[in-house]
């Protein structure tokens, strides 16, 4: 896989990924028959694509802390683009739950604002991240704002993904899974981040 990653980078490796999920989701929509379920069957896989991809982003940092490696450091490197690639990954998957909610007219009645309250935010977060992950806008908005932002966006894209993920155990013991996944990557994370400020702490010991 790393050898996949320094083969494509930058816009090349967003190119790539973007065509990915665009292909799989195609492929989804003109294998079923039934129009509702293969929407419904594209929701989930890009939901699963937008998880891959945060996840990747999410802790990428931590990894090139506590395990480093050229994959790890390949990771930092590109995580800009992979985290672009995720908010396109996401944008599919908006555009896929508008499209459900128009052929199953009982899709948007069944749900609550205040059911709709964690992803609007999630995406809010996103379409800033996406909009600050330019030089140009970087610069415009300074340093410092700019990390406030995607500290906290991503932040809250892994509570809402935490969050999403546990509210449906009780649908399917499945959802176990990515719960746990994601309770380990805030782990992995946290702990790369202490690692990180003892790092910077004490230099010589870590020479």
């Amino acid at each position: 896989m790393n050898a996949q990653l320094s083969r494509f980078h930058g816009w090349s490796l967003f190119s790539l990924l973007s065509l990915l999920v665009l292909v799989m989701t195609a492929l989804i929509l003109a294998l079923n028959p039934d129009l509702v379920e293969a929407a419904r069957s594209a929701i989930r896989a890009t939901a699963r694509t937008s998880f891959a991809l945060f996840l990747a982003a999410f802790t990428a940092s931590a990894f090139a802390v506590l395990v480093p490696s050229s994959f790890s450091k390949t990771l930092v490197r590109e995580r800009r683009f992979i985290g672009l690639a995720f908010a396109f990954s996401h944008l599919v998957h908006a555009l896929l739950i508008y499209t459900y909610g128009q052929l199953n007219p009982e899709f948007w009645p069944g749900r609550t604002t205040v059911g709709n309250i964690p992803g609007s935010v999630g995406y809010l977060f996103i379409v800033l991240m996406t909009l600050t992950s330019f030089k140009a806008t970087t610069r415009l908005i300074g340093r410092r704002a700019w990390r406030t932002i995607h500290v906290c966006g991503m932040w809250v894209l892994a509570a809402v993904f935490t969050y999403s993920n546990f509210k449906r155990i009780p649908l399917s013991a499945w959802y176990v899974v990515p719960f746990g996944i994601m309770c380990a990557a805030i782990a992995i994370r946290v702990i790369g981040k202490v690692a990180q400020m003892q790092k910077r702490s004490h230099p010589r010991a870590h020479a």
